[in-house]
């Protein structure tokens, strides 16, 4: 009997990426195909159909998406297409083959207003085109495919891709002195960790413990940017200045949320997770990205 099908997109980013090196250990149970852009285009949603012709997985987990912030705000009908135009094609092919979507959203789906760790039942209020994209992504895809799981994230590092740790590390090298936002909060997510917790709910689902709706994954932890850069000088012993400034004085052409905490409670408990600590991960990350080739 053919093992079921995992289709992996967005393969060159971070969380595509990770996903990869877990394959080995899920090698007996699921065959896995990654896929970039070369492969699954989602700046153009009629190929979609095609690529399914071609593949009929029982998992798709999309961690492809138009991720550049600012340029979102200019680039309105790439973002479209990528983040939600192409999601509800994807989430309507899932749909005709009883395929399982695990479509990767963004804590940037909030206004930022918040004091509290956002609840997975609280009203979206994008105040960035980006995010506006995403969470109609969301809706698309729960609307097109009930067998839908939307996983929101934030502050995503890994040892791979761009990244703020891969990027204060360069620069703290290259800089005696920096600064570093101090009013957006929020928690990082190690890709590794998120990674792993994929692949758990894929076990679930695979065993019959299924959960599907919106979901918010993070480690555990909420801190500033410039917390952030605090412990990565730390954890790396470097010996770089760092200032903390607020929002207003780095401006962008996207504004961000203030607050994304996100309540990461449900997603705990449907999948039976351990959510780690983003301290414990960082350093995790670190030893990789600094050990001697």
């Amino acid at each position: 009997m053919p093992k079921p099908l995992v289709i992996v997109t967005g393969k060159n980013g971070q969380l595509g990426w990770e996903i990869n090196q877990l394959c080995p250990e899920y090698a007996d149970k699921y065959e896995f195909v990654f896929s970039g852009r070369e492969d699954l285009d989602l700046l153009k949603p009629e190929t979609v159909p095609a690529f399914f012709e071609k593949y009929r997985p029982k998992y798709f987990i999309n961690c492809a998406a138009y991720t550049a912030v600012d340029k979102a705000e200019t680039e309105r009908e790439s973002a479209y297409n990528s983040n939600a135009v192409s999601v509800g094609a994807i989430a309507s092919e899932c749909s005709k083959i009883d395929c399982t979507l695990i479509n990767i959203s963004t804590d940037y789906v909030f206004d930022g207003n918040g004091i509290a760790p956002y609840p997975v039942s609280t009203k979206a209020n994008p105040v960035n085109y980006y995010g506006h994209t995403k969470w109609m992504g969301e809706q698309l895809a729960k609307e097109n495919n009930p067998k839908t799981i939307v996983i929101r994230t934030s502050w995503v590092f890994s040892e791979h891709g761009n990244n703020f740790v891969k990027t204060m590390l360069r620069l703290m090298k290259e800089r005696t002195e920096l600064k570093v936002v101090s009013d957006q909060t929020g928690s990082p997510t190690y890709a590794a960790d998120l990674a792993k917790a994929i692949l758990a709910i894929i076990n679930r689902q695979e065993s019959g413990n299924g959960h599907y709706g919106t979901y918010h994954y993070s480690n555990t932890g909420i801190i500033s940017w410039f917390d952030f850069a605090v412990k990565i000088r730390e954890l790396a012993k470097l010996n770089c200045t760092l200032l903390p400034i607020p929002s207003s004085a780095y401006p962008t052409p996207a504004r961000r949320p203030v607050y994304s905490a996100m309540d990461t409670s449900a997603i705990a408990e449907d999948f039976n997770l351990v959510l780690l600590p983003w301290e414990s991960s960082l350093a995790n990350c670190l030893k990789k990205i600094m050990q001697p080739e």
